[in-house]
């Protein structure tokens, strides 16, 4: 019998690789068919391990679900930027690799996250969310969410609505 290892904790500067290789294959899997190809292709091109190395190494705060030493998922989170918001914090991107989808670690990390934002005095916390990724605004209702805000994002041309989450 073996025994499978999982930890969520800070992200390190060596986990920059795995975490664009988790960005990667998370953003093809939630975003082929709703985001138009060329902005989706773009948007993952340019988020690269020196991208998170970078923004590992300037303390962004970058949550990695680590299983059996691999990064299978991760989250970034602060303050609230949607200042009309009544809530302080704001995760604002929480991906899993596909197979690790469904099974509870990224049921984890979202509670990691948001009592990240507790532990450093954020008082209420939101997620933005494309309104056609069904499976996301599942995630997220499943969680205790509830849709407060909406919005628009601009692809190529083609704006999409998006909906905030909220909890308390």
């Amino acid at each position: 019998m073996s025994t499978i290892t999982t930890e969520i904790r800070r992200a390190k500067p060596e986990d920059a690789q795995g975490i664009a290789d988790v960005h990667d294959v998370a953003w093809q899997n939630a975003y082929a068919g709703i985001v138009p190809y060329k902005s989706l292709s773009q948007m993952i091109r340019r988020r690269g391990a020196s991208w998170w190395k970078n923004a590992i190494v300037k303390a962004t705060i970058i949550l990695v679900v680590e299983i059996d030493g691999d990064i299978a998922g991760y989250a970034t989170l602060g303050n609230n930027r949607v200042s009309t918001l009544p809530f302080d914090g704001e995760i604002y991107e929480i991906y899993m690799r596909p197979e690790y989808q469904g099974v509870g670690f990224g049921s984890k990390l979202f509670l990691a996250a948001r009592n990240e934002l507790q532990r450093r005095g954020l008082s209420g916390s939101t997620v933005w969310v494309l309104a056609d990724n069904e499976q996301a605004i599942c995630f997220y209702e499943n969680a205790g969410g509830r849709a407060v805000a909406k919005g628009s994002e601009n692809f190529d041309g083609e704006s999409l609505v998006k909906l905030a989450y909220a909890w308390d």
